[in-house]
């Protein structure tokens, strides 16, 4: 291909985001990342003729929309965050911090897509265990299959001789941080080589309509480590979440060119494997028969997805001038918050008492439709008065004491339904924003003070 016309010039870019600039500064202006920009030396500008064109392009109308359909992999969680399945050709980047299971998964989805179909080959490459590593833990999952390739490779030009070898229609590559490319300088996991391998796998997957699942690193902060070009190459992005001291694991899009960014995955990591849970609520609910003074229970939503989550609360007299206020799974700020505004509008007497809440099952919760189950657990255990039985709240706290209205009410209110529950305390105007599910009595609170009095007694100093 011809090129005319060049033109020199000396510049700047960004190792994580590939912004330039012709001079140094200390912060990127599109990432904002401190120290990032660099000299890349003399730039040419080339001027490309246009080429002779292989596959002229057709009316949308006679585009065959069958290559876009998704394939299930087997694994119904994987599949509700993939958007039903994973599309012939897309290549799809699954982040997560070391040892949270990441390895497990794939190598579970890469099993059962092998065992799906006749025919249906994957090829596994692991650049950080050899095969036969590999192979122990898929034993140990159950998760052998007579048309899974293992391939133990680090070199870039290897892997793609394999693909080439085996021609599988999936590809799972463990991790994309582990290959080099002998084209480019630099040790595996730099900026550049992490850049060109995955433009090379990306190239690969689309000639041949492979589709194709990255495994990638994440830094301190949580973000997917290297440049973040990557995650605009690809067409998926997946965050493995989920606190090591727990068997839950949380799966959610990122982003995703096929289907939903708002649906999220729950899966158990065991001894024996990872295991989809497709109604976990369970989890995050205490087994007792009895009610205990100082717990509510809360729906909230996790994607599209309405979870039943216990919050407890254990208030306790202290002579210290500074109490405690000690928080598991939820955030410390807006606990305090909570707090104050219970203290102020609702006459709690928590000014000389430590305060210890936690969530049930390791799960965290983030959103504000958790606010009124918290200050309504606090309310009982100061009055050591449990809530009736079967009961459930939601709802965002203001700083005035109102209850603000939370979005998704119908499908907390018939998953709170169908898991036995018969009262939820609510802020005022939801009973308006869709039918109330049969069997369950609605009780709308305009503020908190109305809903502690409708909830428990009145709290007293």
């Amino acid at each position: 291909m011809a090129v005319k016309g060049t033109a020199k010039a000396s510049g700047y870019r960004c190792s994580e985001c590939g912004w330039a600039t012709v001079k140094w500064v200390g912060r990127c202006g599109e990432c904002q990342a401190w120290g990032s920009v660099s000299e890349i030396g003399a730039v040419t500008v080339r001027t490309t003729v246009p080429a002779r064109v292989e596959r002229p392009a057709v009316p949308i109308g006679e585009v065959d929309a069958r290559r876009a359909e998704a394939r299930t992999t087997g694994v119904g969680e994987f599949d509700r965050v993939l958007g039903g399945g994973i599309v012939p050709g897309a290549v799809v980047l699954v982040a997560g911090e070391p040892g949270i299971g990441k390895s497990t998964l794939l190598l579970d989805v890469a099993a059962r897509a092998a065992r799906s179909g006749a025919g249906r080959t994957v090829l596994y490459v692991s650049g950080e265990e050899s095969a036969a590593q590999v192979r122990v833990r898929a034993e140990r999952i159950e998760a052998m299959a007579r048309s899974l390739y293992l391939a133990s490779e680090t070199d870039l030009a290897t892997v793609l001789g394999q693909v080439d070898a085996i021609d599988p229609e999936l590809l799972v590559v463990d991790s994309v941080q582990t290959i080099s490319s002998g084209e480019v300088e630099g040790a595996a996991g730099n900026v550049s080589q992490v850049r060109e391998v995955t433009a090379s796998l990306i190239q690969a997957a689309k000639a041949r309509g492979m589709a194709t699942l990255l495994v990638g690193h994440v830094t301190k902060d949580g973000s997917i480590a290297g440049p973040r070009v990557l995650e605009h190459l690809v067409d998926v992005v997946v965050q493995f979440e989920g606190d090591r001291h727990s068997r839950l694991r949380l799966v959610r899009a990122v982003k995703n060119r096929y289907g939903p960014t708002d649906e999220v995955g729950c899966f158990d990591l065991s001894d024996v494997g990872i295991v989809g849970l497709p109604d976990p609520s369970g989890l995050f609910l205490s087994h007792g028969t009895a009610t205990v003074p100082g717990t509510c229970v809360t729906a909230t939503l996790e994607g599209r997805r309405p979870l039943m989550t216990e919050v407890q609360a254990l208030v306790a007299p202290t002579e210290i001038p500074t109490p405690r206020r000690a928080t598991s799974g939820l955030d410390s700020s807006r606990v305090s918050m909570i707090l104050a505004v219970l203290d102020r509008r609702a006459g709690a007497p928590i000014g000389r008492s430590d305060v210890y809440l936690s969530t049930v099952g390791g799960v965290r919760l983030s959103e504000p439709a958790s606010d009124l189950a918290v200050a309504l657990a606090v309310a009982s255990a100061i009055r050591n008065e449990s809530l009736a039985p079967g009961s459930i709240a939601f709802g965002e706290i203001g700083l005035a004491g109102e209850l603000r209205p939370v979005t998704g009410i119908p499908r907390r209110l018939s998953e709170a339904a169908r898991l036995g529950f018969r009262t939820a305390y609510v802020p005022s105007g939801v009973l308006g924003s869709g039918p109330t599910p049969e069997g369950m009595r609605v009780v709308e609170c305009p503020d908190l003070s109305h809903a502690v009095v409708a909830a428990l007694q009145p709290v007293r100093g």
